[in-house]
C-alpha cells in the first residue's frame, strides 16, 4: 500500500506539469505565472519551499540529538517567516511589480549602471548556482532516504526517480507546475506535522510521558534548555539561531512568490496561511524528534527519526502519506531552486539571451550536477542545507531590505554588500564554528548591510555621480 500511495502521488505531479506547460507562453509565465498568482497558492508554495527536507528530516533529527534545547530552533525560523510576509513581501510586491524585475537579482540590479547592472547580476547567477547545486543534492539525497526507508530500493536509485520527476514537471510548466505542486506539497507536508507527532506523543504517554521518558535516558545534555558550558556561550547559540530567521529575505526561491502575486491587497491572507503553516509544522517537528528518542534512543541517525516512527506507528496506507509528505519537502524546494536556477542562467548571467530553451537546459544541467553531488558527496541533511541558506542570505538579503526600506543603493556599495555576504560566509565556514554557528550566520549579515545602508546614504548626498 506504500508503494500504491507514492505512485499515485508521483503520477499527480507529473499530471501537473503537463496541465501547466499549456499556461507557459513566455518567459514571464515561466518564472513568475505571468504575476497572477493568488493568495493561497503564494502562502503554501513559499512556505513548502523555503521549508526543505531539512524542515522534517533536519529539524526533527535536531530535537532527536539535542533534547530540550531543540526548541528554540521553533521561534528562530518562524522568525524568519514574520520577517518575510510582515516586513518584505508588502514592499517587493508593489516595487517589482513597478520595475517588472522577473528575478530577485534583476531587481537588485535595477538602476545601476550598464557594466555595475552586468557584474551584479553574473555574480548573483553564480551564487544561485553555487548554492541551489549544493542545496539540491540536499533533497535529492534526502529523496534517497525516504523512498529507501518506505520500499526495498536502492538509495541511488531512488535519487535519480525523484529527480527525473521534479526535473520533468519544472521543465515543462515552469513557475505554475513548482507554484501548484507546491501548494498541494505543502498540505502534505502539514498533513505529517500534525499526525505523526500526535500518534507519537500519544504512544509516549502524553506530554507527562514525554517528560518522564527523557529524563529515564539519563542524559542531562537532554533536559538542559540551552547545552553550553556558560550563560555567554548559550547566548550566541539562541542568538546564532535567530541568524536562520534573518536568511529569509534573501532566499530568491522563497520571495519570487511575492513578486508573482497579483495585488498587494493579498498579502495580508497570504501572510495568516503561511504563519499558521510554519507554526504547526516547526512544533509539530520538535515535538516528533523528542518523541523519537524516548521512543527509539538508539537509532544511529536521528535524521530518520520520521521515517522509522512513520513506519513503526501508522498503517501502511497512511505511512505512505507520511512518505510522500516527505518527498513533498524535498520536491517543494528543488523545483523552485530549478526554477530559480533556470532564471539565474537566462536573465542574469547571460541578461541578452532571454529563451525558454536556456531556463530549461540550465534546469537539467543543475538537476544532474546536484545528483552527482548527492551520490558521490554525501553530507548532512541539515548542515549543507544551511550552508547553502546562510550565503544566500547573506548575499542578497541585506540589499534587498536596505533598497525596499531606505532607498536607491550606490552601485558599488550594491555590489560589495553582495561579494561581502557571500564570501565572508563561506570563508568562516572553513573555521571552527561558535555555538549555533552565530559568526557564520551575523557577522557576514551584519557587514553586508552597513555596505549597502551607507551606499544609501552616499547616493543621498551625491545623487548625480555614478559608477
Amino acid at each position: 500500500m506504500v508503494a500504491v500511495t507514492l505512485i499515485v502521488y508521483l503520477l499527480v505531479l507529473l499530471a501537473i506539469g503537463f496541465w501547466a506547460q499549456n499556461r507557459v507562453g513566455d518567459t514571464a509565465d515561466f518564472h513568475l505565472a505571468g504575476r497572477r498568482m493568488g493568495p493561497v497558492v503564494a502562502a503554501l508554495s513559499a512556505s513548502a519551499s523555503s521549508s526543505s527536507a531539512w524542515t522534517l528530516l533536519g529539524t526533527s533529527g535536531a530535537a532527536y540529538a539535542w533534547g530540550l534545547q531543540a526548541m528554540w530552533l521553533i521561534p528562530a525560523v518562524v522568525s524568519g517567516f514574520v520577517i518575510n510576509w510582515v516586513f518584505i513581501a508588502p514592499r517587493l510586491q508593489q516595487a517589482s511589480q513597478t520595475s517588472q524585475a522577473l528575478t530577485l537579482v534583476e531587481f537588485l540590479a535595477q538602476g545601476t549602471p550598464a557594466r555595475t547592472n552586468r557584474q551584479l547580476r553574473r555574480f548573483g547567477a553564480v551564487i544561485i548556482l553555487f548554492c541551489f547545486t549544493f542545496y539540491v543534492a540536499a533533497q535529492f539525497q534526502a529523496a534517497g532516504t525516504a523512498i529507501s526507508t518506505a520500499l526495498p530500493i536502492q538509495a541511488t536509485l531512488a535519487m535519480l526517480i525523484g529527480a527525473a520527476i521534479v526535473i520533468f514537471y519544472v521543465f515543462m510548466g515552469g513557475f505554475w507546475a513548482a507554484s501548484v505542486t507546491d501548494a498541494l506539497q505543502g498540505l502534505m507536508m502539514l498533513t505529517v506535522a500534525i499526525v505523526l507527532p500526535v500518534v507519537a506523543l500519544v504512544h509516549v504517554g502524553g506530554p507527562t510521558g514525554l517528560w518522564s521518558g527523557l529524563l529515564a535516558l539519563e542524559q542531562p545534555a537532554l533536559m538542559r534548555v540551552v547545552d553550553q558550558p556558560s550563560l555567554a556561550l548559550a547566548i550566541v547559540f539562541v542568538v546564532g539561531l535567530f541568524g536562520i530567521g534573518l536568511g529569509y529575505p534573501g532566499q530568491p526561491h522563497v520571495v519570487n512568490r511575492f513578486m508573482a502575486l497579483s495585488s498587494a491587497d493579498e498579502v495580508p491572507r497570504a501572510r495568516l496561511i503561511s504563519l499558521s503553516w510554519a507554526a504547526c509544522i516547526y512544533c509539530g517537528m520538535v515535538v516528533l524528534g523528542w518523541s523519537g528518542r524516548v521512543l527509539m534512543p538508539e537509532l544511529a541517525n536521528g535524521e530518520s527519526v520520521l521515517l522509522e516512527l512513520a513506519v513503526d506507528l501508522l498503517p501502511a496506507v497512511i505511512g505512505g502519506v507520511i512518505t510522500g509528505g516527505v518527498l513533498a519537502a524535498i520536491m517543494s524546494t528543488a523545483d523552485s531552486q530549478l526554477l530559480v536556477a533556470g532564471g539565474a542562467v537566462s536573465h542574469d548571467l547571460v541578461p541578452q539571451k532571454k529563451s525558454l530553451y536556456a531556463d530549461r537546459a540550465a534546469i537539467i544541467i543543475l538537476g544532474l550536477a546536484a545528483v552527482l553531488l548527492a551520490v558521490y558527496f554525501p553530507a548532512s541533511i541539515f548542515d549543507r542545507v544551511l550552508f547553502a541558506w546562510q550565503v544566500l542570505g547573506n548575499a542578497f538579503g541585506p540589499l534587498l531590505i536596505v533598497l525596499l526600506f531606505v532607498g536607491p543603493v550606490h552601485p558599488g556599495h550594491r555590489l560589495a554588500a553582495m561579494v561581502t555576504g557571500a564570501m565572508l560566509t563561506i570563508a568562516i565556514s572553513f573555521f571552527p564554528q561558535a555555538p549555533g554557528n552565530a559568526i557564520e550566520r551575523l557577522l557576514p549579515f551584519a557587514v553586508a548591510l552597513v555596505l549597502a545602508w551607507t551606499g544609501a546614504k552616499r547616493l543621498r548626498r551625491v545623487p548625480h555621480k555614478r559608477d
